[in-house]
């Protein structure tokens, strides 16, 4: 039997599976459609030949993801598309603001405001990585702590305050806006500016791009690294019940709180269950997809430039947009965020024609067609874009839900980020990705960091899984048994037990537990015997072979050869 199961393909259900496969697992993934990917699957949707990214366009978080730049993804044919500029937004009384990598280049359009964005931004830009890799999970012991305290005093503030306080002027206000309206929250609330300055950080640490071929090819190459590492991916499962699980040592869903509870039934107490079942998702999204004629005519051409564009006007307006999302209204002038791939990404083209990807943000549960609503608001910065659409194709909140049952409402990022949410997604646990059942771990993007495509909820998924795998001397990283080949079959296991039937003995206590055996002392550095030891976002040092003094894991990490 595998030693994990993982339940769901998308960006966190592959990352555990490609981690716990390199720790020396037995991995699984099973996956209910018959394509994988998750919120990283392209489609054709409008013509022949023009490919559209059904839910995640653009990939600021990917392209930094701490665990991600330690896996050879581009050897398995990711290519990032790097944009001139990250972000676009067109005013109607003036020039865009474009977000550059370099702060003076974007400061240079800000006016009166130039300085005071040099200020608020340099000083979070001395290591980016190391802030972001801070930010990108759980909580905990942070490794760069001043330049965290330096940012958390911003980032507790309000979008709107933070905003207000530091520019004078409409265009900085109206940048920071667009970079906070990414958290689909008020910009009245609290922590609303942690996601200005994260988006801000990002684009000035790397331009925003998107996937060579379309974000199905991150999942490709994620697959392709997981078939390398041993495991294996099996499409068109449908798992509704522990009953349809095969017999593993763990089990790992890249699902919402509410699939777990549902899934795993008596497995888990009923306690436990009604906390996920009380889970807040917010608001859904309504998206266009389009195939026009040529590049979107924008008032400011050099909108061009970015591979997202920003839609919703002044701070003002943006504010007011996303308080009647919340308040059950749909905006007449809503935020709306286009990404242009096929601007940047030639490949996506069929002939001459263009895609566009445009969404914005919806009561949770919306039916309203809100077609001519994005298109009015992309025609006001871009007058005569209306006669360029060749094709369209729409989904509300209940087309996302049934295109990926993780988006109950239509909710896209896996659940509210406010303060109440932020860091006891999906319950208050000192583990997050951890259950009282210790055989059952929930990976998905309704656990910290929380929502966007970069693999982090399931790399530390993965890392408490290992936890429970009986680990066995000499063996591969984490001390983790070999891979070996395991029957597919989803029937009774050699003790006669089924998925299900392990589960409740797991929960009852009686039954599967194991004792971690305390590992020999690790040799004092580099030993002949020990075999390389790849980076880990917690140890990015590449020290060659393995060494105490350099590696958080020790003793934990047996990794003889």
């Amino acid at each position: 039997m595998p030693d994990a199961v993982v339940i769901g393909s998308g960006p966190n259900g592959l990352s555990a599976a490609v981690e716990l496969a390199w720790r020396g697992a037995d991995v699984l993934v099973l996956e209910a459609r018959d394509t994988i990917g998750g919120g990283m699957r392209t489609e054709e949707l409008t013509v022949p030949g023009l490919r559209h990214d059904i839910c995640s366009g653009c990939h600021p978080m990917g392209i930094l993801s701490p665990y991600w730049r330690t896996l050879p993804l581009s050897e398995h044919g990711l290519r990032w598309v790097k944009p001139a500029a990250s972000v676009a937004h067109p005013l109607d009384d003036g020039p865009a603001v474009l977000l550059y990598p370099s702060v003076d280049d974007t400061a240079a359009q800000l006016g009166p405001d130039a300085r005071a964005y040099e200020r608020l931004m340099t000083p979070l830009l001395h290591n980016p990585e190391g802030l972001l890799s801070d930010l990108m999970g759980p909580l905990g012991v942070p490794r760069h702590p001043l330049q965290l305290i330096r940012f958390g005093l911003l980032a507790l503030r309000s979008a709107r305050g933070l905003a207000e306080s530091r520019f004078a002027g409409e265009r900085a206000r109206a940048l920071f806006a667009g970079c906070a309206g990414h958290s689909i929250l008020p910009l009245e609330r609290m922590t609303t500016a942690a996601f200005g300055l994260i988006f801000s950080i990002a684009g000035h640490t790397e331009p925003w791009p998107v996937a060579e071929g379309g974000s199905a090819s991150i999942a490709a190459a994620l697959a392709s690294l997981l078939h390398e590492r041993g495991g294996r991916i099996e499409t068109g499962v449908h798992v509704r019940s522990m009953a349809d699980l095969p017999p593993a040592k763990a089990y790992l869903f890249d699902t919402s709180p509410t699939q777990l509870a549902d899934i795993a039934g008596d497995a888990l107490p009923a306690g436990y269950s009604r906390r996920l079942r009380r889970y807040r998702y917010g608001p859904g999204v309504f998206k266009l997809d389009l195939a026009v004629s040529g590049p979107i005519p924008w008032r400011d051409p050099r909108c061009l430039e970015a591979s997202t564009v920003h839609l919703g006007g002044t701070l003002d307006e943006i504010a007011a947009a996303e308080a009647a999302v919340w308040a059950g209204e749909h905006p007449e002038n809503p935020y709306v965020l286009v990404v242009q791939q096929s601007q940047h990404d030639p490949t996506r083209s069929a002939d001459s024609h263009h895609s566009v990807y445009a969404y914005c943000h919806v009561p949770p549960g919306s039916t309203l067609d809100l077609t001519a609503v994005v298109e009015r608001q992309i025609e006001r910065f871009a007058p005569g874009f209306g006669q360029t659409i060749v094709a369209r194709h729409a989904m509300n909140t209940r087309d996302y839900q049934a295109h990926n049952p993780n988006y109950l409402g239509g909710a896209i990022a896996g659940g509210v980020a406010d303060l109440g949410q932020l860091f006891t997604r999906p319950v208050a646990r000192l583990n997050p990705y951890t259950t009282p059942n210790k055989s059952l771990f929930i990976c998905s993007a309704s656990t910290p960091p929380g929502g966007g495509v970069h693999g982090m909820c399931g790399f530390y998924a993965a890392k408490a899984a290992a936890r429970v795998l009986l680990p066995v001397q000499g063996a591969g990283r984490c001390g983790l048994r070999p891979p070996a080949p395991a029957s597919t079959s989803h029937g009774p296991s050699a003790s006669g037990r089924t998925g299900a039937q392990t589960m409740r003995a797991s929960w009852g206590g009686s039954e599967n537990t194991t004792r971690s055996r305390s590992a020999p002392s690790h040799p004092e550095g580099p030993h002949p015997t020990l075999r390389p030891c790849p980076p880990t976002p917690e140890r990015p040092v590449r020290t060659g072979l393995c060494a105490r003094s350099l590696c958080p894991s020790w003793p934990s990490c047996w990794a003889r050869a």
